[in-house]
């Protein structure tokens, strides 16, 4: 099982960005509901800590309240290649010092922090009534993100 000690500082930055920017990524999909969203976010970190034991990586992954660098983002980058860039390299590094096991893990976490985001706030509709439970522009950013974990 690997541990955080198993990587640098700013490999360790990476993989713990991962799944953050796996949500951010689907909450600047969809338009509204980004306070919603932000807070389901935080409930799968919270229930994830809850679940403590069952993957050591991850214990230690959200353990500690996420950062995001957001240097990318403001020299030009978008939060889409910003997100796409991040998380293969944190899969690639999960998979060069990681039990698969480790790397298995980290990939639901990360979908369902993308998940969370998305099912957080209905689109369309009116005053809560109708609408999707998650938008076109959501699902399109969570099958990129899907594919992307699924390639590695």
């Amino acid at each position: 099982m690997a541990s955080k000690a198993d990587f640098n500082a700013d490999e360790w930055a990476t993989i713990a960005e991962g799944p953050l920017l796996a949500g951010m990524r689907v909450v600047m999909a969809g338009r509204g509901g980004t306070i919603r969203e932000s807070i389901a976010i935080g409930k799968v970190y919270a229930q994830a800590r809850k679940a403590h034991g069952e993957n050591a990586l991850l214990d230690e992954l959200v353990s500690a309240p996420p950062g995001v660098d957001p240097q990318g983002l403001r020299d030009g980058g978008d939060l889409a290649t910003a997100s796409r860039e991040r998380l293969q390299e944190a899969l690639r590094l999960l998979s060069d010092k990681a039990e698969p096991q480790d790397v298995d893990a980290y990939k639901r976490f990360v979908l369902s922090v993308a998940r969370a985001a998305a099912e957080a706030h209905k689109e369309g509709g009116f005053v809560g009534i109708g609408g999707k439970p998650v938008s076109d522009e959501e699902q399109a950013a969570i099958d990129e993100i899907e594919a992307l974990l699924a390639s590695r």
